[in-house]
């Protein structure tokens, strides 16, 4: 696939932008709420709410969402290459394997429950022509199919997107520019969390619902260009959401509003993940600003950027019904 000035390949995005998918169903339980804690660093016996559904204020960790769109329906292992998605009117087909994933951002609108049957509802905003690759952006609400269809609150709302090598040079648009939060120049971090993944992370992170080999099978690893399996790049994205929540927001489920980052380097199972924290002015009195960065420390890498989280202030967030 030419990367550049491809002109075999074309996309409608007037076709494409605005595309709701058919609605998803998800289940999970607290079960799965105590793995995906577990994979992204929930520490026993400080955070027993997330480990122990018996502790009076057990919760589900505010990012658990993300994992859903590849959990979907089933409390067993869904084969990864039979995920099956929807084609994108306007999209022509392109190879899976050159698609990584670029940054993830996510809002929590109300406090989420402790397990059930829901829907997740996508619509695609937006396909640009980065020259060298595409980008697909998709906005993802965690709705109540049981609530009366209009009006239905999401609990969350996750936009993510995805960008697809070598799929550039189509004379598309090339999208906005993303916001920057740039850690504050010649100020060193208010806060640092560091926490040694382990070298089974992955195998652990998995059973939330993304099982794409590339992340277990050492023989899959070599042929997409990476030397081992890699780490989840949503496991290493709920790391540093908890890296925030437990240093700056007293490890309260609804504390967080919202969190975005920018994926830069892969992780590999075993490095010590350190997330850099620095408080900036917010936009609200309810509110606390913290602009992030998560490193690779043993490669002196950084492997997520352009991060922010808001907190509510404490006692201005949604009260948890639990």
């Amino acid at each position: 696939m030419s990367s550049n000035n491809n002109n075999s390949y074309r996309v409608d995005v007037s076709k494409a932008v605005g595309f709701k998918f058919r609605p998803q169903p998800v289940v999970f339980t607290s079960r799965d709420l105590i793995l995906y804690a577990l994979s992204i660093g929930a520490k026993y016996p400080e955070e027993l709410h997330f480990l122990y559904e018996n502790t009076p204020n057990f919760a589900a960790f505010p990012t658990y969402p993300l994992v859903l769109g590849l959990k979907k329906d089933t409390h067993g292992i869904s084969p990864y290459a039979s995920k099956n998605e929807e084609a994108i009117p306007g999209v022509p087909p392109f190879d899976p394997n050159r698609l990584v994933h670029g940054d993830q951002s996510l809002q929590v609108l109300r406090p989420l429950p402790l397990g059930g049957e829901f829907e997740l509802e996508t619509t695609v905003t937006g396909v640009y022509d980065k020259g060298k690759g595409m980008v697909i952006e998709r906005t993802t609400d965690m709705v109540d199919p049981k609530e009366p269809k209009g009006s239905r609150k999401p609990y969350v709302s996750m936009k993510g997107s995805a960008y697809v090598r070598g799929y550039g040079g189509w004379d598309g648009p090339k999208g906005p520019k993303p916001e920057a939060f740039d850690p504050p120049k010649d100020k060193a971090p208010d806060a640092t969390y560091e926490d040694k993944t382990t070298d089974d992370i992955a195998v652990l992170y998995r059973l939330s619902g993304d099982y794409n080999p590339l992340h277990i099978d050492p023989a899959i690893a070599p042929k997409v260009g990476f030397k081992q399996p890699i780490l989840h790049g949503l496991c290493t994205y709920g790391h540093a959401a908890h890296a925030v929540l437990k240093t700056i927001g007293n490890s309260d489920p609804n504390a967080l509003k919202s969190i975005t980052g920018r994926f830069t380097a892969p992780v590999f199972p075993g490095d010590t993940l350190v997330t850099k924290m620095w408080k900036v002015p917010a936009d609200s009195r309810d509110e606390e600003k913290i602009i992030f960065q998560v490193d690779a420390k043993e490669r002196n890498q950084t492997v997520i950027n352009g991060g922010c989280v808001v907190l509510w202030a404490k006692g201005k967030g949604p009260q948890s019904k639990l």
